[in-house]
């Protein structure tokens, strides 16, 4: 089966955060809050996948009030923070959304993803993720994490399930508080 028939199977794409939807890098401030900085790209590519008709979620290692935040604005369905053993959670999602394993997409960067990046149906790596990810992963993006790779595998979903026109027709949904 080759990328596109996976890709065409998609109904929820979930994704990892740290080194994927961000580059990994944090910013700890003298009180100990951490601050990460997150693309543009990737967040309207979240809605867009929202508009299209696509479930979304996220399984990430790490606890971040700011990321709640985030998830929140976009719209997110799905937010686990903190899991390190991401298969459980993986199962638990499938089983709430009745879907199947093949049924999902999901993108990650490093060691912590390759349980679910082995499970999920069409599973992508970030240009910089690591050498165990890209081997295991069906598309590898040209972008790097935090700067737009979540929206390239999106939109390759996008593209094998013919989703543009749906988004365009429902774009007027969209409101500017809704973005940034």
């Amino acid at each position: 089966m080759n990328n596109k028939e996976r890709a065409q199977r998609v109904k929820m794409i979930l994704m990892d955060v740290d080194g994927t939807l961000t580059d990994g890098s944090l910013f700890v401030l003298p009180d100990g809050q951490e601050i990460k900085s997150y693309h543009v790209k990737d967040g309207m590519g979240i809605l867009m996948a929202r508009l299209a008709g696509f479930k979304t979620g996220i399984i990430t290692g790490k606890t971040s009030e700011g990321l709640k935040i985030r998830a929140e604005k976009l719209k997110i369905i799905e937010l686990y923070q903190g899991i390190i053993h991401k298969k459980t959670v993986f199962f638990e999602i499938l089983d709430k959304h009745s879907l199947q394993a093949e049924e999902t997409a999901y993108i990650g960067d490093d060691i912590g993803d390759l349980p679910v990046i082995k499970l999920a149906g069409f599973s992508g790596a970030v240009a910089d993720a690591h050498a165990e990810i890209k081997k295991h992963s069906h598309f590898i993006c040209q972008n790097p994490g935090g700067k737009g790779a979540v929206r390239e595998f999106i939109e390759f979903i996008f593209d094998a399930r013919n989703k543009w026109q749906i988004i365009e027709k429902n774009l007027n949904q969209l409101k500017s508080k809704d973005l940034f």
